[in-house]
């Protein structure tokens, strides 16, 4: 099946889990920020930015995938282009190399099978791969399907354009790769901190109530602690953007 890359639709066992993930969090911030059911209602637009924003991890995290593979792909046609294949015959052959490394329905083995389809129907090679890289959205992609346009167009030598940007794209990968290990124990301590706050109310609120007592059910309590919130919610954010890499 044909997939936008920029859009990710959930299962029905996806979609329940996100949402009570964002009531729960939704009811914790307003019980620990108001200790008033109506801050709870009040907050429950969280919930819909917090299904957003799981969507976009799941998007990245799938264009990710696909760019590993997309390596792979491209490493299987520029072997098949050595062999002597053309290039509309090298996807197929690419794709017989690809179900030897990756499970059936791997997105890299579809999208190239879909590809070959499209060869056969008379669809040029470049447009079947601006068609991918325009549903995908990943540089890689699109960058190598402008340049495999342009050497077909220029007649440039098509086998070593391939494997000279299989190189470049295969050195991009590892260097994120170890971008994303290194930074990883740095992530765990951002997460770590993200609930810190919520963590110290809770402690005050089971340990010293009467010391809290002062911020709830009072305007000027409201007030205060929705400033807190704001901020909170801000670093919150700023912290996802700090710890997060571009696919």
């Amino acid at each position: 099946m044909v997939e936008n890359y920029n859009i990710y639709r959930f299962t029905f066992r996806e979609r329940l889990k996100v949402i009570l993930e964002g009531l729960l969090q939704t009811a914790i911030l307003g019980y620990m920020f108001y200790k008033s059911l109506w801050g709870i209602i009040i907050l429950s637009p969280l919930c819909y930015l917090h299904f957003l924003k799981k969507r976009n991890d799941l998007i990245d995290k799938r264009k990710w995938q696909l760019n590993i593979e997309f390596r792979d792909g491209i490493n299987s046609l520029s072997a098949a282009l050595n062999a002597g294949y053309s290039a509309e015959h090298a996807f197929m052959e690419a794709v017989k190399d690809l179900k030897k490394m990756y499970p059936k329905g791997s997105m890299i083995i579809n999208e190239f099978a879909y590809i070959a389809n499209q060869i056969k129907m008379n669809i040029t090679v470049e447009k079947a791969l601006s068609d991918f890289a325009n549903r995908c959205g990943i540089d890689d992609i699109i960058s190598f399907a402008e340049v495999f346009a342009t050497a077909k167009r220029a007649g440039g030598e098509i086998t070593q354009i391939i494997k000279f940007t299989g190189n470049i794209i295969s050195d991009k990968v590892e260097i994120k790769r170890e971008i994303m290990t290194l930074i990883a124990a740095k992530k765990f301590e951002a997460t770590i901190m993200k609930y810190v706050p919520v963590g110290i109310l809770f402690y005050l609120s089971c340990f010293s109530p009467d010391l809290l007592k002062p911020l709830y059910h009072n305007l000027f309590g409201i007030i205060i602690m929705t400033i807190l919130l704001g901020i909170y919610l801000f670093t919150y954010r700023l912290i996802d953007k700090i710890v997060s890499i571009e696919v």
